[in-house]
């Protein structure tokens, strides 16, 4: 046997289909009970248990307590951003499904990863900070321009602050509906805290779709886009 990570492993884990709906249910971010995941895989609430197990056990959740419930979320933001990735690689060789409606079409435009904005809007930030050298591609990474600490203390973020975590302050992340990268790390995490504290936009209810108002969008294009 080859030396290396486990890749059948990880990809058996995932490869379910009512694993895989899970899964996609927690990219938000979000934290659900057994119950609210078995609803979102279509399954009996004692498969949805056997399925929440491996995935635990195989490192792609991480489950807490709070009172009577148990909650499972996503273990870390690289397990996001894989799931990103594969969605990408199933937008673009998987089987083609009608065009999808309204609500598919906000998930395109802006949506949460985990804890960082992605779709279009996402991409043509990270666009703009390559452009300009606030963000730099470092080869396979992404580290900050000299201009960058200034750039984001005007828009009320920390970047000093931020590289105190043990997180990666930037990364890339594959969008899987715009199969470009958008921004992730604790830096993409604090532009979309930034946008949400601003009320320029809100989380739409029951989704990853994030809803700029008209003048949020506005807002947000002046400080970000350029």
């Amino acid at each position: 046997m080859r030396e290396g990570p486990d890749l059948a492993r990880i990809a058996s884990l995932v490869g379910d289909p009512a694993r895989a709906s899970m899964l996609t249910a927690l990219v938000g971010g979000t934290a659900l009970t057994a119950s609210e995941l078995a609803l979102e895989a279509g399954v009996s609430l004692p498969t949805a248990s056997s399925h929440l197990a491996k995935l635990s056990e195989g490192g792609l959740l991480a489950a807490s307590s709070q009172g009577r419930h148990r909650y499972f979320r996503l273990s870390g933001p690289q397990v996001a951003g894989m799931l990103e990735a594969i969605m990408g690689v199933a937008e673009t060789v998987g089987p083609k499904r009608a065009r999808p409606g309204p609500k598919d079409e906000a998930m395109r435009e802006a949506r949460v990863c985990y804890d960082h904005l992605a779709g279009a809007q996402a991409v043509k930030m990270l666009d703009r900070f390559v452009a300009e050298g606030i963000v730099l591609p470092d080869g396979d990474r992404l580290v900050l321009g000299r201009n960058a600490a200034p750039f984001f203390a005007a828009r009320g973020i920390d970047v000093a602050e931020l590289s105190g975590s043990r997180r990666p302050l930037c990364r890339s992340c594959l969008d899987w509906s715009v199969r470009r990268s958008h921004l992730a790390g604790t830096l993409g995490a604090a532009i979309l805290d930034r946008v949400l504290k601003q009320k320029w936009a809100r989380r739409e209810p029951g989704s990853r779709a994030v809803r700029f108002t008209p003048t949020g969008r506005q807002a947000f294009a002046k400080a970000f886009l350029g």
